[in-house]
């Protein structure tokens, strides 16, 4: 087993829980924070189900985390979509996204930064979305997701000289059940979708957790502050989802 523990938000399903077997495999200890279980286990995997939207659940599911283990990996890939149109788009939507795409990444991080600076080493990733450049019916996510590519680059200023690197990842649509919950599975909406961009397909979850296995990696220690789009061409032009 390696030295490193990782947390990652969202770990239970989808990219998230590729990563969690990927990092696991490379011989990680993985703590998972999601609403649930992933629905497979491992002798050095730690499911600790929290709601990230309720700041004092996260706050509690941080000092758990600080007091038992020594983090260097905090991935931060828990979403939500939370679609509408503006006209029907509310404040509530902002404020519970904040919460989730960024508060809990700011209490989990905090909780950490101790061990990771004592260390002088760190990798904090994110999971963004393409949808920060702007996609309709996305006004709260759309608005965090671009949020967490600021607040990233600040931190990447910040913490650099503690040996700390902080990057993005910014996904475009990719086939998971938070996609699924808007564009039906198989529909002639998702095959039209996949026609649309460059390279002639939708993405999927290894696509995502190839380039987060990246800036994870022990080696990649001169690559901070960056945003990586895994979108398949999409961010190059205009992509009407």
């Amino acid at each position: 087993m390696t030295d490193y523990t990782a947390v990652i938000t969202g770990g239970s399903h989808g990219i998230g829980a590729d990563l969690a077997r990927r990092l696991l495999e490379r011989g990680y200890r993985v703590v998972s924070v999601a609403l649930d279980d992933p629905e497979f286990t491992h002798d050095n995997l730690v499911s600790l189900p929290t709601d990230l939207m309720d700041p004092a659940a996260t706050a509690q599911t941080a000092a758990e985390i600080a007091s038992r283990f020594e983090v260097t990996h905090l991935i931060h890939n828990a979403g939500m979509i939370r679609p509408n149109l503006v006209e029907d788009a509310r404040p509530e939507d902002l404020l519970a996204l904040t919460q989730l795409h960024l508060g809990a990444a700011l209490t989990l991080l905090q909780s950490a930064l101790p061990a990771m600076k004592a260390r002088q080493f760190g990798r904090v990733v994110f999971t963004s979305s393409r949808a920060a450049l702007g996609v309709p019916t996305r006004t709260a996510y759309s608005a965090t997701k671009a949020g967490i590519i600021g607040m990233a680059r600040t931190w990447a200023l910040e913490l650099a000289r503690h040996g700390i690197t902080v990057n993005v990842v910014a996904p475009g649509p990719v086939r998971t059940d938070n996609f699924w919950d808007i564009i039906k599975k198989d529909s002639d909406q998702e095959t039209a979708l996949a026609a649309r961009i460059p390279v002639g397909r939708l993405g999927e979850v290894s696509d995502i957790s190839n380039a987060l296995l990246f800036f994870c990696a022990p080696e990649n220690s001169f690559v901070t502050g960056q945003t990586l789009y895994v979108c398949g061409g999409a961010s190059v032009g205009t992509l009407q989802l």
